[in-house]
C-alpha cells in the first residue's frame, strides 16, 4: 500500500460511506467505544452519591483526582 502525504486535513479524501444496516457497522461501533474507553477511562467511580451540601459534594469530587 503506497504512503500518501497531505499538507492539510482538507486535502484528505473523505472516508468511504458504510452501507446502512450492515452487521459490520455494529462491530465497528463496539470497537470504537472500547478504544475510547481505553484511551480515556471514566474519571469518577460509578454509583450514586448523596451529599447534604454543595461544599461536601465539591470536596468529594476533588478526592477523585480529576
Amino acid at each position: 500500500m503506497p504512503v500518501r502525504k497531505f499538507r492539510s486535513v482538507a486535502e484528505m479524501p473523505p472516508p468511504t460511506p458504510l452501507p446502512p444496516l450492515d452487521p459490520r457497522n455494529l462491530k465497528l461501533a463496539c470497537t470504537l467505544a472500547t478504544t475510547a474507553a481505553l484511551l480515556r477511562p471514566l474519571r469518577f467511580p460509578p454509583g450514586v452519591y448523596k451529599h447534604r451540601s454543595l461544599a461536601e459534594t465539591l470536596r468529594h469530587r476533588r478526592s477523585w483526582g480529576a
